[in-house]
């Protein structure tokens, strides 16, 4: 059994994975030149060498947090991501949708109606990774045409997503967060959309001005319309709240139809053969499965070495020193928020990071008079700021994998999780919404 360290030993690994990635990233001027798995295999070297008990009950600690349940559902999510991404980019799926888009919206509008797009649609599906699935290929083809980067384009679509994953009635952390604190979803929602509103009009406007000027290319041709079929299949079941597993599942299917269909699993120098067909479509899933492997390699070890500090008290050792010296309503509230920034920083799942620090959050809640719905609110906002800038977390790592560029390249251009962030500090602050009644403070 693992016996618990003490401080900051148990903390050390998250550490060691920090000054690791980003002294090597300084040193060498760009954060693009160090990738994240080395940085989380040395940081996982090091929490199974300084965890405490035998070498064989060490390893079965990290092995149970790479192979936890969520974590491989998201490999599995990952799997499809990836071979939906490839066969639709062979087939002409993406080029098709880029020029329709490019065609149809004004120019001037284009970065703010991908945002509002990527808000409207992770509002309606509840999870920002759907919509990362959904609409980072389709951005970040389109970076060449709008003369922008494909960080740029992919931040975009990153921090509409996250609108959604904080205030949708279906977003995994909305539920966590409401049922913790026994208030009700409209009520939190409406809370929670007059704090963050203020950051989505800012953004909405930023990404106007931005684009005024924005002078496109290669809007051209519409010859080839009928391939946006399978991507606006994939997007319009996504919005219908269906599992993201079934949806990739029938792109992938649309994809192979619409490829046999047209002969694009064929190579150039080939003529028409049923075999050869066959295995240009498997070519097609393997090379696009291929790029999401550094992705699938940082899941394994980050959800190996998070078990570890969990395992070691690295998390309670946190919770214990924030919860110490509160005093007054706002130093509760900044608690709270810490508490849960600290969790999903360990973690990388803001879900499990609410949940972590749920009943804590509570208590200090009920024991200062805190509104419930503020409260979770805080809870929401807060880990959704995290995931959204974190270089390992699941939404940044999934972009960069289906943009083919590194995580840490997109956070500078993240407006719109930063800019929420903003908004909850000074909801804190200055104590807005004020028109909440709350419960009696306990003594």
């Amino acid at each position: 059994m693992i016996r618990s360290s003490k401080g900051l030993l148990a903390l050390s690994p998250l550490l060691v994975f920090l000054l690791v990635y980003v002294l090597s990233s300084l040193f060498v001027g760009d954060f693009g030149r160090v990738p994240v798995s080395s940085a989380f295999l040395i940081a996982a070297i090091w929490a199974v060498a300084t965890t405490p008990g035998k070498l064989r009950e060490r390893i079965n600690c990290f092995s149970k947090g790479a192979g936890d349940r969520n974590i491989l559902l998201m490999i599995w999510i990952f799997v499809l991501a990836g071979a939906f991404a490839g066969s639709a980019k062979d087939i002409g799926a993406i080029d098709a949708t880029v020029a329709a888009t490019l065609h149809l919206v004004p120019s001037k509008l284009i970065f703010c109606g991908l945002f509002l797009a990527s808000c409207f649609i992770s509002m309606s599906i509840g999870t920002s990774v759907g919509t990362i699935v959904a609409l980072v290929p389709l951005a970040t083809e389109m970076a060449a045409n709008c003369g922008v980067s494909e960080a740029y384009m992919a931040a975009i679509i990153v921090g509409g997503a996250f609108f959604g994953d904080n205030l949708s009635f279906i977003s995994d952390t909305t539920i966590a967060s409401t049922r913790i604190m026994k208030c009700e979803m409209r009520d939190k929602f409406r809370m929670n959309i007059r704090i963050i509103l203020p950051a989505v009009l800012v953004v909405a406007a930023i990404y106007i001005w931005q684009g005024w000027n924005a002078q496109l290319t290669g809007v051209g041709n519409m010859d080839d319309w009928y391939k946006v079929f399978p991507y606006l299949l994939v997007i319009v079941m996504a919005m219908s709240g269906i599992d993201v597993s079934i949806v990739l599942l029938t792109g992938i299917i649309a994809n192979a139809v619409m490829g046999f269909c047209c002969g694009s699993f064929l190579p150039q120098e080939a003529g028409t053969s049923a075999a050869l067909a066959w295995t240009g479509w498997l070519a097609s899933l393997g090379r696009g499965i291929a790029t999401m492997s550094d992705l699938i390699i940082v899941t394994l070890l980050a959800g190996g070495l998070m078990e570890l500090i969990r395992a070691n008290g690295g998390l309670d050792f946190i919770i214990d020193r924030l919860t110490r010296h509160i005093k007054g309503e706002r130093g509760a509230q900044f608690s709270i928020a810490a508490l849960v920034c600290i969790a999903d920083i360990c973690t990388a799942n803001n879900t499990i990071a609410i949940i972590s620090t749920g009943s804590i959050a509570k208590e200090i809640s009920d024991r200062f008079g805190l509104d419930p719905r503020k409260t979770a609110s805080i809870l929401d906002t807060f880990s959704c700021l995290i995931q959204g800038i974190i270089p390992y977390g699941a939404q940044l790592l999934i972009a960069a994998g289906l943009a083919g560029i590194s995580s840490a390249s997109i956070i500078p251009h993240l407006y719109y999780p930063f800019l929420m962030g903003v908004m909850a500090v000074l909801s804190i602050i200055f104590r807005f919404p004020r028109n909440t009644v709350k419960p009696q403070a306990r003594g």
